[in-house]
């Protein structure tokens, strides 16, 4: 082959991949360009009320679910400061039992301290009982 041929031959090689490369670059855009227009005439047809629909039922569904969230919560609550009230209440009543067992032991003890000094001065007075156990039965009784 003569040198000629080969340099003809390669400047041909060089336009034909030129060629080819313009080929792709136009056949990239015109690729790219009908994705634009698809998204464009999909966002044209899209229906602003339809769109507002939407939002508007996804709020709605998102404003139920959060008062449907507070009402469970506010039962809590309530039920937290109703078991306390019923907790306190209860302390309250076992207070009242407590102190109400220690005011009878306390008279129950007066009492006895009384029966004790009447007895003492019955002696004393040498008068005999007639109602009550004496105290020397008691005292055989319980040796």
């Amino acid at each position: 082959m003569s040198e000629s041929s080969r340099e003809e031959r390669e400047r041909l090689k060089e336009e034909y991949k030129d060629h080819y490369r313009k080929i792709r670059d136009t056949s990239e855009k015109l690729r790219s360009s009908r994705y634009a227009k698809k998204a464009s005439d999909a966002l044209r047809q899209m229906q602003s009320d339809e769109l507002l629909g939407s939002v508007d039922e996804f709020l709605g569904k998102v404003r139920y679910k959060m008062a449907s969230i507070e009402a469970r919560l506010d039962l809590a609550m309530d039920d937290l400061i109703n078991s306390d009230a019923e907790l306190e209440a209860e302390r309250d009543e076992e207070l009242k039992k407590q102190k109400a067992k220690e005011s009878l032991q306390q008279i129950k003890r007066e009492m006895g301290m009384l029966y004790d000094d009447l007895e003492e001065q019955a002696e004393q007075l040498q008068v005999k009982k007639t109602v009550g156990p004496d105290r020397e039965d008691s005292e055989n009784r319980e040796q």
